[in-house]
C-alpha cells in the first residue's frame, strides 16, 4: 500500500532531476555547503541561521556525492519519495488503506512533488518530518508509550531544525491532543469504522488500570461455577442484574482494586481523567527537546530578518486565493485538489480534523504573521500538501459498495450452488468504511448473495472503486504534465523570467583569454549572478578584480568590492562584464563609480544577451 507511491514517487522525480540548471537558492546551497564547517559557522551568525542545520547536513553530503544539480538534489528526491510512503500510510491510519494508496498516488504526480523534490533546498525534507511527526502522534494517542512519544519529540524536534515555519503544524497537533484528551481517541484518531471494543490488541491503548487492559496477560475477570472443570464466563458479559450465587465471587489478586460490582462503574471518571492528563503531559513532555534546540536557532534567525526577508511583501488576500495555485505549481491542478480534499473532509465529518486542521492553521496562521512581518513565501508550506491528499484520497475512496445481486436461482440453497468438489463459500472479509462500522456477512447471506467472479471486478466493487480513483489520479497528472515539464527547464518563478547563468558561463569560457578579469552588476542583490559564474565555472572563473573580501571571508552570500574601482583595473585590459537582465547597453546600466570607472577607461567588443542576464567583453 505504501511501497508502490514511495517509488512511483521516487521515479517521477529522478525524472530530468539535473535538466534545470541550479537556481539562486540553490547557488545559495551550494555556496554554504562548501564552506568548510568553520566558515559556515561564522555565516550562520550573520545571514540565513534558519536553514543553518540544513547547511550542514549538505556539507557533508556534498563531501561524499559531489556538487552536481543531480547530486544536490538527490536528498531532496529521496526525501520526497519517502513523504509519499508515508503519506499513503496515514492515509490508511487515518481514513482506509484504499484512501491511503490514493492519497500516495496523487501526491507522487503533483508538479510541487516533483518541484520541490529536485531542488537542493530543505522543503522536501521538512515534507517528510511533518507528516512523520504527524503519523507518530497518531500512534502515540492510539498507544501512548515512551517510545513513541520520544520518536514524535524526535520528529518534531529535527522538523524545527530544518525549516521554522513548519513548526505552525504543532497547531494542528495541540488541537487534536486537545480533544483526545477531553473525549478519548474515538472520532479523532482511532481506526475508521471501528470502535473501542471492536479494536485488535495490537491497536488498542495501554490501560493504566489492570481490569481494563486489552494486553493477553490481563485477562477479563472470570465467574467461577462451582468446580475447575465448570464452564468460565467473563464477569463483563454478565447483565447488571445477574447474581454471583452459586459462583466463587472473584477476587483480584491486586491490592487496592475493587471487586467488580456497582463500585466499577465509578473508577471510570477518575480512569478518563488520568488518561486525559497522561495525554496531555507526554506531548508537553515531547515538545520540551524541539524547544531546547530550536529556540536559540529562532531567537538568531528573528535578529537576521530584516536582512534575509527585505524583499518579500505583506500579505494580501489576494495571495490566499492564490495559493493552491502557487503551492501546487499549477492553478489547475491546484483547484482540482482543493475540490477533492473539500469533498473529503465532508464525507470524513470529524474525522477530518486532523488532516484539515494540519492545512489550514499553518496557512492561517503564516497569513496573520504575514501581514505583520515579511514572512509570506508560497514555499514555506509545501510541508501541507500532504495532508490536503490524504483529504482528497478520502473523497477519492468514499464511495459505498452496492452489493450485487446473486445469479443463482432464487430456491437454490448454498450447498446446491457450490459446484461439486468445491468448498463452501467463506465469510466475507470485514471492510472499513467511512461511512460506518465494518460488516462481515455469515455463510448463509454469503450463499445466497455470491456474485460471480465478473461482478467483483464491476464499478462498485473494491477493485472497481482503486481503478476509479487512480483514473482520477491519473488526470491529475495529465492536467499537470504542462507544468511538470516547465519545472524541468527551469525552477525560477515565475517561469517566464529565467536566469540563465549555465549560458553566461559558457559564453565567457569560450572567449576568455590569460589575464582576464570579470566584473558583477549589480553584487548586492538575491540573483547572484557571482555564484552563477563560479559554479559553472569552477577553477576557470576570470579574476575577480574589484573584490576585497569574497563571501566566506564576509561571512555572507555577498563579496565586498574596493571603493577605488579605477585603481583596482588598472592594468586590466580585457573584462568580462556580467549584468543581471537582458540589457542592450550593460555597461550603461553599471551605477556607481564601477560604472564611472568602465565608462572611462573601456569600450563595448561584444555583447550576448541570455535570459535573465547578459554578458559584455569590454576592452580597453
Amino acid at each position: 500500500m505504501w511501497v508502490t507511491p514511495g517509488l512511483l514517487t521516487l521515479v517521477v522525480t529522478l525524472a530530468g532531476i539535473g535538466h534545470a540548471q541550479p537556481w539562486r537558492d540553490e547557488l545559495a546551497t551550494w555556496s554554504a555547503a562548501t564552506r568548510p564547517l568553520s566558515d559556515l559557522a561564522r555565516m550562520t551568525r550573520t545571514i540565513d541561521a534558519a536553514t543553518g542545520p540544513y547547511y550542514l547536513l549538505m556539507h557533508g553530503w556534498t563531501a561524499i556525492a559531489g556538487t552536481s544539480p543531480t547530486a544536490l538534489r538527490l536528498p531532496s528526491a529521496l526525501a520526497m519519495a519517502v513523504a509519499a510512503a508515508l503519506t499513503a500510510r496515514l492515509g490508511a491510519v487515518l481514513v482506509g488503506r484504499r484512501a491511503g494508496l490514493l492519497a500516495g498516488l496523487l501526491f507522487a504526480v503533483l508538479p510541487v512533488t516533483s518541484r520541490y523534490g529536485q531542488e537542493a533546498r530543505p522543503y522536501a525534507l521538512a515534507t517528510l518530518l511533518a507528516v512523520l511527526a504527524t503519523l507518530l502522534l497518531v500512534e502515540a494517542l492510539r498507544r501512548p508509550t515512551w517510545r513513541r512519544w520520544a520518536g514524535y519529540a524526535a520528529a518534531v524536534a529535527a522538523l524545527g531544525l530544518l525549516h521554522l515555519v513548519a513548526l505552525t503544524l504543532l497547531a494542528a497537533h495541540a488541537v487534536v491532543v486537545l480533544l483526545t484528551a477531553a473525549h478519548g481517541p474515538a472520532g479523532v484518531v482511532d481506526p475508521p469504522g471501528q470502535s473501542r471494543a471492536q479494536m485488535p490488541d495490537a491497536s488498542r491503548p495501554r490501560r493504566r488500570h489492570l481490569w481494563r487492559s486489552t494486553q493477553p496477560r490481563d485477562r477479563a475477570r472470570v465467574e467461577h461455577h462451582g468446580c475447575h472443570d465448570a464452564p468460565q464466563t467473563p464477569t463483563a458479559f454478565h447483565p447488571a442484574t445477574r447474581s454471583n450465587a452459586g459462583g466463587t465471587p472473584w477476587v483480584s489478586p491486586h491490592p487496592g482494586s475493587r471487586e467488580h460490582g456497582t463500585d466499577a462503574p465509578e473508577a471510570e471518571p477518575q480512569n478518563v481523567t488520568g488518561e486525559a492528563r497522561e495525554t496531555l503531559a507526554g506531548w508537553l513532555l515531547a515538545l520540551v527537546p524541539a524547544v531546547v534546540l530550536v529556540t536559540p536557532l529562532a531567537l538568531v534567525a528573528r535578529g537576521q530578518r530584516g536582512r534575509q526577508l527585505d524583499w518579500v511583501d505583506p500579505a494580501r488576500l489576494p495571495d490566499l486565493a492564490a495559493l493552491p495555485g502557487a503551492l501546487a505549481q499549477s492553478g489547475v491542478v491546484g483547484g482540482f485538489v482543493l475540490a477533492l480534499a473539500a469533498l473529503g473532509v465532508a464525507r470524513l465529518g470529524r474525522r477530518a480534523l486532523l488532516p484539515a486542521a494540519a492545512v489550514l492553521l499553518p496557512v492561517l496562521l503564516m497569513f496573520a504573521a504575514g501581514t505583520m512581518v515579511p514572512l509570506w513565501v508560497t514555499r514555506y508550506l509545501v510541508f501541507t500538501v500532504p495532508f490536503a491528499c490524504v483529504l482528497a484520497g478520502a473523497a477519492l475512496a468514499a464511495a459505498r459498495v452496492t452489493p450485487a445481486p446473486a445469479r443463482t436461482p432464487a430456491t437454490a440453497t448454498p450447498a446446491e450452488a457450490t459446484p461439486a468438489g468445491a468448498t463452501p463459500a467463506e465469510p466475507a472479509p470485514a471492510e472499513a468504511t467511512p461511512a460506518g462500522p465494518a460488516r462481515t456477512a455469515t455463510p448463509a447471506a454469503a450463499g445466497r448473495t455470491a456474485a460471480p467472479a465478473e461482478a467483483e471486478q464491476g464499478p462498485t466493487s473494491p477493485r472497481g472503486r482503486v481503478a476509479a480513483g487512480i483514473a482520477v489520479v491519473v488526470l491529475a497528472g495529465l492536467l499537470g504534465l504542462p507544468d511538470q515539464a516547465a519545472l524541468r527547464r527551469t525552477h525560477e518563478w515565475p517561469r517566464s523570467a529565467p536566469v540563465d547563468y549555465a549560458g553566461a558561463a559558457g559564453t565567457i569560457r569560450a572567449g576568455q583569454r590569460p589575464g582576464d578579469a570579470i566584473v558583477y552588476s549589480p553584487r548586492d542583490g538575491w540573483l547572484f549572478p557571482d555564484l552563477g559564474m563560479a559554479y559553472h565555472l569552477g577553477s576557470r572563473l576570470p579574476r575577480d578584480v574589484l573584490v576585497v573580501r569574497d563571501q566566506r571571508q564576509d561571512a555572507s552570500f555577498w563579496a565586498v568590492e574596493c571603493d577605488d574601482p579605477a585603481r583596482c583595473l588598472a592594468g586590466v585590459d580585457r573584462v568580462w562584464l556580467v549584468v543581471t537582465g537582458r540589457r542592450a547597453d550593460p555597461l550603461a546600466a553599471v551605477p556607481g563609480a564601477k560604472g564611472d570607472a568602465l565608462r572611462a577607461g573601456y569600450t563595448v567588443r561584444q555583447v550576448w544577451p541570455r535570459p535573465g542576464i547578459t554578458v559584455a567583453l569590454l576592452v580597453r
